[in-house]
């Protein structure tokens, strides 16, 4: 999403007491010497403070509470209403937010005992912005709205416009309400071209463009794109433009277009010396460059994308170079290469999680102090009431106490012991819903009551089938051969705990199990050959033992790969933990096409271990469904 930080705050900048020309400092200095204590000095003191916002913050609380005492002192209540809101602007550009939102709330009730509506639009539509860059878009949007209902009773064009984008941005923000971005996106349209605000034109529509572009529409999309490159046009904001009207042409597979409109966006970016977008451009070039086939041109891309990220600490484009990166060597059977970028993208993905993790306890930590600071100034007017209302608090519990005590012994006995029993029912429900699903997804369960499905970008799934299992069973009683089962599968889940893995399922005598997730792990391709090898290592040792003793037995084929798949839970009863996708059909071709005693593996999976495990290649084998494969034969540990 493109969104104007000019446009989201243009009321912060632009909306001030009118004094004329902005002085030099030392001119108002000398202005402010010569002034009397009256409303013409509370100006001066008010443009002072204004021109030290950026430079010097300090100094402008200063001069904006010389004005507002001034101010109060003169009964000069438009002078109180800017002073407040200029100490609010000065303590933004401090980064103290929760002082920010105090002055200007406090501006908001000074504007509106003049009755300047517009004053107080223009601060809702501010504070709206400060909850917005907090990530607290439920009262963003109800600033937004009052500031909209405001500027609408005025007829003011560009605050409409201005919080119809804002109001936009915030519901473009979550993919379930686009519906509704597009909707404050189309109203703010037209009233944008009518008052020729380039600015707005060009951030509406290039958001119109990737909703459009979202929902497939590309000839909308492409529409839409293209005005914004018009209006953006001369502008920092144009490559990102170009580069999305590249993203519609290589839908349509003119890659060809697509590559020209993205090199444009490329050149006009390094024109203006903006890394970010250089580095977007790139990533759009290597994309194009990749779906066309042309692998060589798709890495020089990602790699040049990658080093100017890397440059300016952008996290999200070194993440999309690495995807890039694992994919592209991947398709050119470079696996060495493709498993190290992909290694490094779960590293990027880790950090961009605990930095939405750190943002969203920021989030909260904001809420908090607002609401102590309400809190602190609610004491302050309620101090006697609170302290009457223990007074007679302290005098019930006294008179209470002799008598609730006896009850209080008669209830302690029965409390804890329904206590105990229900601590001790939750811990038996808890181990029972942790036998049945992993941890993390458990935790998410009991909380939400629901589990989303999750995707993973590289994973290693074992499958495990018993040999002679049909003439072992006809051997065996019913409870002999659960006994078997039980004794073998018991062993393979002690197993794979000791290795991190996770057990999917079972089905009849066929093991599954998985490396890799819910948590991710760089060593899982490694972890499960290990435990692959100590299943096969076990089995022999329990078919040694049954033939000593002339039972039957049981033998073992197992096989592994390595690749995305989906993860979740299905059903609403009895659930169940389970993974989709071809890399599970292709580990269980793994297991089809391997032999008694040995560990089979995939090419894929192969690469990525091959330095830790003695091999042998077999060669391509043809798999069902899946044609021929690269196997190997996984030995022993490399010593």
């Amino acid at each position: 999403m493109k969104k104007s930080t000019s446009v989201i705050l243009v009321f912060i900048l632009t909306a001030s007491l009118c004094f004329g020309q902005t002085n030099p400092i030392d001119s108002l200095k000398k202005l402010l010497d010569a002034s009397a204590q009256d409303s013409t000095r509370v100006n001066i003191l008010l443009e002072l403070s204004k021109a030290n916002f950026s430079d010097a913050p300090d100094e402008a609380i200063r001069y904006a509470t010389s004005a507002k005492n001034l101010s109060e002192e003169i009964n000069f209540m438009k002078g109180t209403a800017f002073s407040y809101k200029n100490l609010g602007l000065a303590y933004y550009f401090k980064g103290d937010y929760i002082l920010t939102l105090d002055n200007w709330n406090k501006s908001i009730l000074a504007f509106d005992s003049i009755g300047d509506k517009g004053g107080v639009a223009n601060l809702q539509s501010n504070l709206g912005a400060v909850y917005f860059n907090q990530g607290d878009d439920p009262n963003a949007l109800e600033y937004y709205l009052k500031s909209l209902k405001i500027a609408e009773e005025m007829k003011d064009t560009l605050r409409i416009v201005t919080n119809c984008i804002n109001i936009g941005a915030v519901y473009f923000n979550k993919k379930a309400t686009k519906d509704q971005a597009q909707q404050f996106y189309l109203r703010a349209l037209p009233l944008s071209e009518l008052i020729k605000d380039n600015d707005a034109i060009g951030t509406v529509t290039v958001n119109l463009g990737e909703i459009y572009l979202e929902k497939n529409n590309l000839d909308s999309a492409l529409l839409f794109f293209e005005k914004s490159l018009v209006a953006f046009e001369g502008s920092g904001s144009a490559p990102y433009t170009l580069n999305n009207i590249g993203k519609v042409y290589r839908r349509r597979g003119n890659f060809q277009k697509a590559l020209e409109y993205q090199v444009k966006a490329y050149d006009y970016a390094k024109k203006l010396d903006a890394k970010n977008d250089m580095a977007i451009s790139l990533l759009g070039l290597a994309t194009s460059y990749k779906e066309k086939g042309d692998l060589t041109m798709a890495l020089k891309n990602f790699h040049e994308a990658e080093e100017i990220a890397k440059a300016i600490g952008s996290d999200y484009q070194i993440k999309d170079a690495y995807e890039g990166l694992a994919v592209t060597y991947a398709l050119k059977k470079d696996f060495s290469n493709a498993y190290k970028y992909q290694t490094l993208l779960l590293g990027i993905k880790d950090k961009l999680f605990d930095l939405d993790i750190e943002k969203k306890l920021g989030t909260l930590q904001f809420r908090f102090d607002i609401d102590k600071k309400s809190s602190e100034i609610s004491l302050l007017t309620k101090d006697k009431e609170i302290q009457e209302q223990e007074l007679r608090r302290q005098k019930i519990v006294r008179n209470s106490f002799i008598g609730g005590f006896t009850i209080v012994l008669l209830f302690a006995g029965v409390f804890l012991s329904q206590r105990n029993k229900i601590a001790k029912e939750k811990k038996r429900s808890d181990e029972l819903l942790l036998n049945i699903l992993p941890e993390e997804t458990a935790e998410e369960l009991k909380a939400t009551g629901t589990a989303k499905a999750k995707s993973f970008d590289l994973v290693t799934v074992m499958f495990t089938d018993f040999k002679n299992f049909t003439q072992a069973s006809e051997k065996l009683t019913a409870e002999e051969l659960v006994a078997e089962i039980n004794e073998c599968y018991s062993e393979f889940d002690r197993i794979i705990t000791s290795y991190g893995l996770e057990k999917i399922k079972t089905i009849g005598d066929s093991y599954m199990c998985a490396g890799g997730l819910p948590v991710p792990s760089l060593t899982h391709a490694e972890d499960i050959v290990k435990a692959g090898l100590e299943m096969q290592a076990f089995i022999e040792k329990n078919k040694a033992k049954r033939i000593a003793l002339d039972q039957p037995f049981f033998e073992l084929r197992l096989g592994i790969h390595t690749g995305p798949v989906v993860a979740g839970i299905v059903g609403i009863k009895k659930f169940a933990y389970d993974i989709w996708g071809d890399t599970v059909n292709t580990a269980s071709r793994m297991e089809s096409s391997g032999e008694i005693g040995k560990v089979n593996i995939s090419g894929f999976t192969y690469e990525i271990i091959k330095d830790k495990f003695e091999c042998t290649h077999r060669g391509k084998i043809q798999a069902k469904n899946k044609g021929e494969i690269d196997m190997y034969f996984v030995e022993r540990v490399n010593s």
